[in-house]
């Protein structure tokens, strides 16, 4: 279990509890001025039973220690900036914006969910999906042979059945 605790000159601790047959003991796993995304990654290193980022996060904001915005957050900041400098997303970028903030979920649904993974990917990522994809249908079988069609002459008379 992480926690956060306060040590003298205004820094702080992360720390982690575990038991011993001496009893409980906890050790550092993190000083920090503010609490930021590599001060959780180093912590996460450390840790021996691993830990939420997401409880750390709120453990050191109940402990009163400065917490960085997260990236989800600095990056909706950008956009914001973007969008009141006049910039505007490619369509298909919007679309899934409108969809993902209009939804109750916080995962995009739908085509936006699909779109949403290849929108910040490279020409060379995009390339080798492609790749991948074209190796795919190269070892699927190939769809059986439509069977030539037999000359009328050929075939079984209709039989025509009258009322009796």
């Amino acid at each position: 279990m992480a926690y956060v605790v306060p040590r003298r000159g205004g820094t702080w601790e992360v720390r982690e509890s575990h038991m011993t047959d001496a009893g409980p003991r906890s050790r550092t796993l993190a000083g920090f001025s503010c609490l930021t995304a590599e001060v959780i990654e180093r912590a996460q290193l450390r840790s021996i039973g691993g830990f939420d980022p997401v409880a750390l996060r709120q453990a050191a904001q109940r402990a009163g220690a400065p917490v960085a915005a997260s990236d989800f957050d600095t990056a909706a900041a950008m956009l914001f900036r973007a969008l009141a400098d006049g910039a505007r997303p490619r369509p298909a970028v919007r679309r899934a914006l409108v969809e993902a903030l209009g939804s109750a979920g916080v995962r995009p649904a739908g085509h936006g969910e699909a779109a949403a993974a290849w929108m910040d990917a490279t020409p060379a990522r995009r390339g080798e999906t492609l790749v991948d994809l074209l190796r795919l249908t190269d070892s699927l079988p190939a769809p059986p042979r439509a069977r030539p069609a037999v000359a009328r002459s050929e075939s079984f008379p209709r039989i025509n059945s009258a009322p009796a």
